[in-house]
């Protein structure tokens, strides 16, 4: 897979504001962190993974809260 980089996730969460793209990152490596599973293939560290998600548009604003997290689960 072709590198990642910030720019490419700015311009799939439509914001300019980089804060904001980290925070996204951050909560979603919390929802791996308790278990969830990654909504891409690849073999990188959580981060990288983290942010090929937001780049594939699989990760949002909108539907970060949407996405299931373990501990709704118990």
């Amino acid at each position: 897979m072709a590198r990642i980089t910030v720019e490419d996730c700015l311009q799939k969460v439509g914001d300019d504001n980089r804060f904001n793209l980290i925070q996204l990152a951050v909560d979603r490596i919390k929802q791996h962190r308790q278990g969830e599973p990654y909504l891409i293939e690849a073999k990188n560290k959580e981060v990288v993974m983290t942010l090929r998600e937001i780049a594939a548009g699989k990760v949002t604003f909108e539907n970060i809260d949407e996405l299931p997290q373990e501990d709704e689960k118990q």
